[in-house]
C-alpha cells in the first residue's frame, strides 16, 4: 500500500464522524483523538519494531513485552480504579499469562525464538487477556452491587472473604471467558480474523495462514482461562477492607 492509498483510508474515519454529527452523537472529538492516535502509536511501534527486528537482542524484546503489560494493566485497571492494587495484580496476572504461554510456545518450538514472532504473538496475548481482564472487573463491580446483601450474609455468619465471594468470583470469570468462547465457536464461518487475513493479503498460502490462525484461537482460549483464573485468585481480598467488610459501592468509573 503506498501513501497515497493509505491517505484515502480517511475517508473511512470522515464517514463516521459525518454520521455523528447527523445524528447528534456528540463523538467527532473522540473520534478525532482516536484517529490521530492510533496512526501516531502505530507509526511509532512500526520505527520501534524494525529496529528491533534488526538487532534482534533479547533485551529490546523484554522491554517492548514489559511496557505491553504496563500499559495493559494501566488501561484494564481503569475499569475499578477505587479498587486499591488492582493495577499491580492486573499486570502479575497478565505477566504470569505471558511467561507460561510463550515458554510452551518457545519450549515446544511451535514458533521460532525469533522478535519477529514473539512480539507479535505476545501482543496478541496481551491484548485479548487486558480484554478479559476488563470484563472480569466490570462483572465484579456489578456482582458488588446484584449480590451484596448474600456476600454480607455470608460475611455475618462466619464466611471468609473468599467463601463470601466465591460466587461471584465465579460468574465474573465465566462472564470474562464468553466472548472468547463465543468467538471460536464462529471463527471462519463469520469472520476471517486479523491474522489469518494478514497473510492471505500478504501472499500467504491460505492453508498456512489457517495453521497459524488455529494456534492463535488455541493461545486465546488458553490465556483468556489462564488470567481470569489467576486475576481472581490474587484479587478477591482487594474488594474487603482490611476488617474483612466489602467495599463501599462507589459511581461507575469511566
Amino acid at each position: 500500500m503506498n501513501n497515497i492509498a493509505l491517505l484515502c483510508t480517511v475517508c473511512f474515519v470522515a464517514v463516521a464522524a459525518l454520521i455523528s454529527m447527523k445524528q447528534k452523537l456528540g463523538l467527532e472529538k473522540e473520534i478525532l483523538i482516536g484517529t490521530i492516535r492510533s496512526a501516531v502509536q502505530l507509526l511509532f511501534i512500526g520505527y520501534v519494531l524494525h529496529f528491533v527486528f534488526e538487532t534482534s537482542h533479547p533485551a529490546f524484546i523484554i522491554i517492548i513485552i514489559l511496557c505491553m503489560i504496563m500499559v495493559a494493566a494501566w488501561n484494564a485497571g481503569a475499569k475499578a480504579k477505587h479498587v486499591r492494587g488492582i493495577r499491580s495484580r492486573i499486570a502479575i496476572a497478565l505477566a504470569c499469562t505471558e511467561g507460561v504461554t510463550m515458554a510452551i510456545l518457545l519450549g515446544l518450538g511451535i514458533i521460532d525464538p525469533t522478535p519477529q514472532y514473539i512480539i507479535p504473538v505476545s501482543g496478541i496475548i496481551i491484548g485479548s487477556s487486558m480484554i478479559v481482564c476488563g470484563l472480569l472487573l466490570n462483572q465484579m463491580k456489578r456482582e458488588m452491587e446484584t449480590a451484596r446483601g448474600e456476600m454480607e450474609m455470608l460475611l455475618a455468619l462466619g464466611a471468609t472473604e473468599k467463601q463470601a465471594v466465591h460466587g461471584s468470583l465465579r460468574r465474573s470469570v465465566r462472564a470474562s471467558m464468553i466472548p472468547t468462547l463465543d468467538g471460536m465457536k464462529t471463527v471462519g464461518l463469520v469472520q476471517l480474523p486479523g491474522m489469518m487475513t494478514g497473510m492471505i493479503v500478504a501472499g500467504a498460502d491460505p492453508i498456512e495462514a489457517v495453521r497459524y490462525q488455529i494456534l492463535i484461537m488455541f493461545v486465546l482460549a488458553s490465556s483468556a482461562a489462564m488470567t481470569a483464573m489467576v486475576l481472581s485468585l490474587i484479587s478477591y481480598r482487594l474488594w474487603f477492607t482490611k476488617d474483612a467488610r466489602l467495599l463501599p459501592m462507589l459511581p461507575e468509573d469511566n
